[in-house]
């Protein structure tokens, strides 16, 4: 399964990624918190860990949230 890391999400981005992961103490505990979701999202598509499908789908949802909260951040400016 295809990873879903911000720099693969917002190319464009890179840059900022990292100057606001330096700069901005809430940007880096979303990035981080979204950085370890989608890490444990890939291991169930990959049935490294395995878990009731209404809670992938809870985790999902939840990394969309996430992704929807860090890219209006980023699109400040």
């Amino acid at each position: 399964m295809e990873r879903h890391n911000l720099l693969h999400e917002f190319p464009e981005y890179q840059d900022k990624i990292h100057q606001l992961k330096i700069s901005n103490s809430h940007f880096r505990e979303l990035f981080d918190e979204y950085h370890e979701l989608e890490h444990e999202i890939h291991q169930i598509n990959n049935g490294e860990k395995i878990v009731i499908d209404e809670h992938a789908h809870e985790l999902k949802a939840k990394l969309l949230f996430m992704k929807d909260e860090l890219l209006s951040i980023l699109e400040i400016k």
